[in-house]
């Protein structure tokens, strides 16, 4: 079996036309670092050029699918990297770059020819959120949650996944408030397939996948096409395209900078506490003077 810095590539034991993928940094809440959205792309990849493979499961080990970017390493830390830029003007160009390579390699989930599920418990939050809407199906653990806290503040989803699997009114309401939504919402609203007691999650998903795994790989790779080509003809790539260009402003606007020093000087729990909470966030002139003064205490310019 492959090897990946940031998941396991397995075959399920009871059923090899399975391939399970497990997202595996436990001790960070599966949070993503810069490694994990090409261990996706090269499981997904793994699993295609295996021809016993049908259909893949995709989950996350520990307590939860996956908590989203590893604030502690993009937002806490000071360095330079392409979507923290501390120099000024910042290039959204070099920012775009890197974002879109995620985008893409999260979208192998998508582009795959053999259907690919997401199992989540625990939370799909932020860019986990992403990884598990690119997948074709999903299904959910009553308790589970999922959502995009970060469009409050330093956040726009780059897959532009919420509109085309929820809606343009039940996306606007999770892209304004930054909520989340439990398993049971999710089912109802239409974007989990199915949502059970978290006790009964792996068997619920494995009768799904083995009921798929029965079905001609040629057959899944044409239905699939046909209903990926229905966003793609939607506009589903010139939106992520806008998405993941507003992404990287969120993160270099007044708004955006002020989170980030915040987070560094604070730390990062004390950030996405502020940003969660529903207090107002800093903008505009208030934010820059508060940037200001942390660089100050911290002895910037």
């Amino acid at each position: 079996m492959p090897d990946f810095e940031t998941l396991k590539a397995t075959k399920d034991p009871s059923n090899p036309r399975i391939a399970r993928l497990v997202l595996n940094r436990p001790e960070r809440l599966n949070a993503i670092n810069d490694a994990t959205p090409r261990d996706i792309r090269k499981a997904v990849e793994w699993a295609n050029d295996d021809d016993e493979v049908h259909v893949m499961v995709l989950e996350g080990a520990g307590k939860g699918f996956c908590g989203g970017y590893d604030l502690q390493y993009f937002g806490e830390n000071e360095f330079d990297h392409p979507c923290q830029q501390e120099k000024s003007p910042w290039d959204p160009m070099v920012d775009y770059a890197y974002m879109k390579k995620n985008t893409e390699d999260f979208m192998a989930l998508w582009r795959s020819p053999k259907p690919t599920i997401a199992k989540v418990h625990g939370y799909a939050a932020a860019g986990g959120s992403d990884i598990a809407l690119c997948c074709d199906l999903l299904v959910m653990a009553e308790d589970a949650r999922i959502g995009y806290m970060p469009t409050r503040v330093w956040g726009c989803p780059t897959t532009a996944m919420w509109t085309f699997r929820l809606g343009p009114t039940r996306a606007k309401q999770l892209m304004f408030t930054g909520d989340t939504i439990d398993g049971r919402t999710a089912a109802q609203w239409g974007l989990a397939n199915s949502c059970v007691p978290v006790g009964q999650l792996e068997a619920e998903t494995l009768k799904l996948a083995n009921r798929i795994a029965g079905v001609p790989r040629s057959h899944l790779a044409m239905h699939k096409m046909v209903v990926n080509q229905v966003m793609l003809t939607a506009g589903l790539e010139q939106t992520q395209s806008l998405a993941t260009l507003m992404d990287g402003i969120t993160r270099h606007n007044p708004e955006g900078l002020w989170f980030r020093r915040y987070a560094q000087a604070e730390g990062f729990k004390a950030a996405v506490q502020w940003r969660d909470s529903g207090k107002p966030i800093p903008e505009g002139d208030e934010a820059r003077e508060l940037v200001r003064r942390m660089d100050q205490a911290r002895g910037g310019n």
